[in-house]
């Protein structure tokens, strides 16, 4: 006998991506590019690598999670559907007459849509990969929170890697040196997925998608909402550390604690090394007069 919470997250996880979802995808990953500082005047002196930028921001992830199970980088320009329905949303981000796309997307509810949107779209992604390698590796749980992980958020890292050819590149942007909270909640759900695939999980696929799916949307909106980019797994990351790794501080080198002695205001540091120099320059005089 099904209960109609069964009705309601199965139907839920048979819901198709296309158009609606994909479209609020695009739409928040080519003006997350339009964003960004001379992108416009770039894509009106040379719109083909634009076009390419836009499309590693669209299909960033499945491009990484390609490179992973050793399969071509390209694989994502035979899907003809998504590539035109991608670059129609590039094009009209870009070059719509008078900027009304823009102007359309500024508005916080729209936003708040298309970001809630796209975070339903990250779950089917992170499901996907996780599927997808253990077609390849049969309960290689290690590669399909891997490749899950890659499909779900490894879009960010595909354009620090453009970011990087191009010369724009910042170490405090890199994913790999300091994930955000996306990618650290992306990787969170691809555990789960894989842990529920590999049945060391107690919970339907269905129920664990829209459970997911909610969380990911209700962050997503509470973050947009209150302005509020703070919001981060340290409690948790705090009580996995202290029950791994002790609440021990690290031992620092002699060096470095030189290195952090700083004279203060008033010249205290500055006055104390002077009178020493000088005490052990008159020790010396003194020292040649005995000679």
């Amino acid at each position: 006998m099904e209960y109609p919470w069964d009705d309601l997250t199965l139907a839920f996880s048979r819901t198709s991506m296309f158009p609606f979802f994909d479209i609020a995808h695009y739409l928040v990953s080519v003006m997350a590019l339009k964003q960004r500082p001379g992108a416009v005047a770039a894509a009106w002196s040379n719109p083909l690598s634009s076009w390419f930028s836009a499309m590693l921001h669209c299909f960033g992830g499945g491009i990484l999670s390609c490179v992973l199970l050793a399969e071509p980088p390209l694989k994502f320009l035979t899907n003809h559907t998504n590539i035109l329905l991608a670059s129609s949303i590039w094009y009209i981000v870009f070059f719509c007459p008078r900027d009304l796309v823009s102007q359309g997307y500024s508005y916080q509810p729209i936003q708040l849509l298309a970001a809630g949107m796209k975070e339903v779209t990250r779950t089917w992604k992170i499901v996907g990969g996780v599927s997808h390698a253990n077609s390849y590796y049969r309960n290689g749980w290690i590669v399909m929170i891997a490749v899950g992980w890659a499909r779900g958020a490894g879009g960010a890292v595909i354009t620090a890697c453009e970011q990087l050819l191009k010369g724009d590149w910042k170490p405090e942007g890199d994913e790999w040196l300091k994930m955000s909270f996306p990618c650290k909640v992306t990787l969170l759900g691809s555990i789960m997925f894989t842990f529920q695939h590999t049945r060391h999980l107690a919970i339907s696929k269905h129920d664990l998608m829209f459970l997911y799916t909610i969380f990911l949307v209700t962050i997503k909106v509470t973050m947009m909402m209150t302005k509020d980019t703070a919001v981060t797994l340290t409690p948790f990351e705090d009580t996995l550390t202290r029950m791994l790794f002790g609440r021990q501080q690290p031992q620092f080198s002699l060096s470095e604690k030189k290195a952090e002695v700083k004279p203060s205001s008033n010249g205290s540091a500055s006055t104390a090394s002077k009178r020493a120099t000088e005490s052990s320059g008159g020790a010396k005089r003194h020292a040649k007069k005995e000679d």
